[in-house]
């Protein structure tokens, strides 16, 4: 089974408002994340924010650790819950490919120009703990490095949404 997870925890310090509520073609970022996310797996959570349209989760074990404090509540769900996998994405990931858990199968394995894009074995839970509990770098690096996980390819049509501009730029994508 996998758990779906959408990091939504981030400060959108570089958007300049809540990236996660920003439209395109009539649509949040967090609704076609979601979305997205519910194609392929078997139950879908938010992390790092209070309200979405899905059950929510805090980051984990506190607020303020960037993309591993969502992985590690997601992780954390996963093993109490009896999930094998999760399948985390950012908020502002556009234009996965449909066959996005088939590319990252088998586990662990992650996006290289975006780590948060990646599928986790449940298990992985220990390994980002004992990261965000360290003085070492807390990095999406750090956590693939601890894992083993391998670094994948996306095609072009990839688009990660940190500014305005990249928000203006996406292309007539529909509601994927």
């Amino acid at each position: 089974m996998i758990l779906g997870a959408v990091l939504a925890g981030g400060q959108s310090s570089r958007f300049g408002s809540d990236k996660a509520l920003a439209n395109v073609k009539g649509h949040t970022l967090l609704s076609l994340a979601v979305s997205k996310l519910s194609g392929w797996c078997d139950k879908v959570v938010v992390v790092g924010r209070d309200e979405a349209p899905t059950p929510t989760l805090p980051d984990w074990p506190g607020p303020g650790m960037g993309p591993l404090g969502g992985i590690a509540a997601a992780l954390r769900l996963a093993r109490q819950e009896g999930f094998d996998l999760v399948l985390t994405i950012g908020v502002d990931s556009l234009g996965l490919p449909d066959d996005l858990p088939a590319r990252l199968d088998p586990a662990p394995a992650y996006v290289a120009d975006q780590p948060v894009i990646a599928l986790w074995p449940a298990h992985a839970e220990g390994a980002v703990v004992k990261i965000l509990e360290s003085d070492a770098r807390h990095s999406m690096m750090a956590l693939a490095e601890a894992v083993g996980a391998r670094a994948i390819t996306l095609p072009a049509a990839t688009i990660n949404i940190n500014t305005p501009a990249d928000l203006a730029s996406v292309p007539d994508h529909g509601s994927e």
